[in-house]
């Protein structure tokens, strides 16, 4: 019996032991498996990195290669290219005198006193010379010796030193050509005109200079006098327009949405249809207000006055979301603590909620018209895309802005104009980089943390 009973005491000791190293076996093994299933996901972490980190590198490097390739393109159209040269206004061929009036000076035949300065200088022979040597020279200096005579008319009879505009293709070939070996990219100037140019090279009258006449003129067929002045203007007086239409709209739309309308069917089909009208296309905006606002109301096409009526409803759905994105960011306790003091329910939003939810009310108003800065469609629609020449003086002149401005020059065939789209494309840029950037430095400056 006592043999039989230290045999089961063994075979008891050895089943636990054999029990206990199966156990350890088996959370070894957990914990190998654990250990794998870490690493692959700390794996799978890093790779997620990596692509986020290439997708934006991939994203700055077409950013770069987009700007470099516009400012490439676009600073050429800051310089002009400009002939210096002596000419004598002679009142005998003008037929003008100190005493002349303004009709009187705009009248005078500025052009053939220029050709027949030119052709005394240089003595071109035959017709078919003098042709080539006149095309060198813009239509635009005539005008030039006009405001110099009107700003100043005692210059009459005198010889006066003055920088004539020259045409585009010499603009062109002086900034970009000209280094190039010969027979190359001179399909537009003959060898006898580049006999001339380089002689005024070789003389140092031919240079370029700062061009003033892009920021202070209006649209024109002709390159180097074609500036953005009228669009400027045209752009100011839209969005004028539509910041005074949209801004005080969509902030009391804000308000009594959240913190006055009912909630019911008809508040949540209208707030639906809100959410909605801010993914529509901006093209569809551009078609309801040539239905309403022209063919109903009869507002003049091509007016900033109706470029802001357009912009304002494709704007009011962005400012009616942020606007009531900042009246739910207050707290709460702001809206009790006034409701406690015993004031009403005007006096909590107006008084209490209304300030500071300001902040983000402006900020998604600029961005909101950082976006109206940029759009084309909706005006191409109501016909801003006339070609406009004279600058606009209040919100019921014919007008453009400088995105139909660009899309005008980018459809132009000369050289030149594809060198001012780009340099408008860079302005418009900065306009577009200063509203976002005011808007965040608002939003920082202003904001409350809670």
């Amino acid at each position: 019996m006592t043999d039989i009973k230290k045999n089961d005491s063994h075979e008891k000791k050895s089943n636990t032991s054999t029990e206990s190293n199966t156990m350890t076996t088996t959370q070894l093994t957990t914990r190998e498996k654990v250990e794998l299933s870490l690493g692959r996901r700390r794996a799978a972490e890093t790779r997620f990195r990596l692509y986020g980190m290439a997708s934006v590198f991939f994203g700055m490097l077409c950013l770069v290669v987009l700007f470099t390739d516009i400012a490439s393109k676009g600073t050429g159209a800051f310089k002009q290219t400009s002939l210096t040269t002596e000419i004598v206004l002679d009142s005998d061929y003008l037929n003008l005198n100190k005493e002349s009036t303004i009709d009187e000076i705009r009248f005078a035949n500025f052009d053939g006193l220029i050709k027949r300065h030119f052709a005394k200088m240089l003595k071109p022979k035959g017709r078919s010379a003098k042709r080539e040597l006149f095309k060198l020279i813009s239509p635009g200096a005539s005008w030039q010796l006009q405001e110099l005579l009107l700003a100043n008319p005692d210059a009459i009879d005198t010889s006066v030193s003055i920088e004539l505009l020259m045409d585009d293709d010499v603009d062109q070939w002086f900034k970009h050509d000209r280094e190039l070996a010969e027979g190359h990219m001179n399909d537009r100037l003959s060898d006898q005109q580049l006999v001339w140019l380089n002689s005024w090279i070789e003389e140092g009258k031919l240079d370029t200079h700062f061009n003033t006449l892009f920021f202070t003129n209006g649209d024109s067929r002709e390159p180097e006098l074609a500036g953005i002045h009228g669009a400027i203007k045209g752009t100011l007086l839209t969005l004028m327009v539509t910041l005074i239409l949209s801004f005080p709209i969509g902030v009391a739309a804000a308000i009594y949405l959240e913190e006055f309308a009912p909630r019911n069917r008809m508040t949540e089909i209208v707030e639906i249809n809100i959410n909605n009208l801010a993914a529509v296309p901006s093209i569809i905006f551009g078609l309801l207000g040539m239905a309403i606002f022209i063919n109903i109301f009869g507002v003049s096409r091509s007016t900033p006055l109706l470029g802001g009526l357009v912009l304002t409803l494709m704007t009011l759905p962005t400012i009616i979301i942020s606007a009531r994105a900042a009246i739910k960011s207050v707290p709460p306790s702001i809206r009790e603590a006034a409701y406690g003091l015993g004031a009403s329910k005007n006096q909590v939003v107006f008084h209490h909620v209304l300030p500071l939810a300001m902040p983000g009310m402006l900020t998604g108003t600029i961005l909101g018209m950082a976006q109206a800065l940029g759009e084309t469609a909706p005006l191409l629609m109501i016909g801003m895309v006339a070609f406009v020449v004279d600058v606009p003086g209040f919100i019921n002149d014919p007008s453009t802005v400088l995105p139909v401005q660009i899309f005008l020059w980018s459809d132009s065939p000369e050289r030149a104009f594809l060198e001012r789209t780009s340099g408008a494309i860079l302005v418009l840029l900065s306009f577009l980089v200063v509203m976002n950037t005011t808007a965040v430095i608002l939003r920082r400056r202003l904001e409350r943390r809670w």
